[in-house]
């Protein structure tokens, strides 16, 4: 929980800082799509913040290269950048660049996306999630406009705000461990006023298995989704680090509950 509460800190801190614009820059060597995000936000540059955001987390950040694979992506490779002025209006442009290009795309994508595609001609590949993304905002309605349906719907509740996104967010390829990575990590940059209420155990493996065995004494307890969750938000009335702390620990606690190992996803 400590190590999930120190980076929920670090996000707070470097909200704090200044970010250069080379953050948001895919040509230069300081790129960085999280910091970046942040930075076109603080410019009001609502929708290229959103849609950075998205493509750092479909891609993830590779233990080994990085940030590499989004930043190649987003450049264009030289072919000019993949703004999301371009990639909202003719999303199918992007396939064909894809198929183009896909073979010289380095890096990789993170662990928590390891069973994604680059492939173009795939239904479930990269093109595919962006054409399920552009879908997603609507073609004819900004992110600004698409946070603000989804805050009227979900109330002054940031646990009920967030509810509404995940149940509206059918992007393809965004099952319940990515929409929750993606949706809290909005929350933290403050690009939306959202937190999660719940671990969202329903279709999850890590956390499910550490709810399990913090209650059941073994990942396999015959313990219910919604018994759990119960008990999760008792636990949490009194620690109060708030769910994205409990989901996170969790599911790095449960492979290796007797020795801490530092997991960083």
């Amino acid at each position: 929980m400590v190590a999930s509460l120190r980076r929920l800190d670090y996000t707070q801190h470097l909200r704090k800082r200044h970010i250069s614009p080379d953050r948001a820059d895919p040509s230069s060597p300081l790129f960085d799509p999280e910091r970046g995000s942040m930075y076109l936000a603080s410019q009001g540059q609502f929708d290229e913040a959103f849609w950075l955001l998205f493509l750092s987390a479909h891609f993830g950040k590779h233990r080994k290269h990085g940030w590499l694979r989004v930043k190649e992506v987003y450049s264009g490779l030289g072919s000019g950048q993949w703004t999301w002025a371009r990639i909202s209006k003719d999303p199918g442009s992007f396939r064909i660049w894809l198929t183009a290009h896909a073979h010289k795309i380095g890096g990789g994508f993170s662990n928590h996306r390891k069973y994604e595609s680059l492939r173009a001609d795939s239904k479930k590949g990269t093109a595919s999630v962006i054409e399920s993304y552009v879908e997603w905002v609507g073609p004819h309605r900004s992110h600004a406009k698409m946070v603000r349906d989804l805050v009227q719907a979900g109330g002054n509740d940031p646990h009920s705000i967030f509810d509404h996104f995940y149940r509206s967010m059918k992007v393809l390829r965004f099952g319940r461990l990515g929409k929750f990575d993606f949706l809290a990590l909005v929350g933290r940059l403050d690009l939306a006023p959202i937190e999660p209420g719940s671990a969202y155990l329903i279709g999850a493996t890590g956390p499910l298995k550490g709810a399990r065995l913090l209650f059941g004494g073994t990942p396999d307890a015959n313990i219910s989704e919604k018994v759990l969750e119960e008990r999760l938000r008792a636990l949490d009335a009194k620690l109060k680090v708030g769910m994205q702390v409990m989901e996170d620990s969790l599911c790095n606690w449960q492979k290796s509950p007797k020795k801490f190992i530092h997991f960083l996803g």
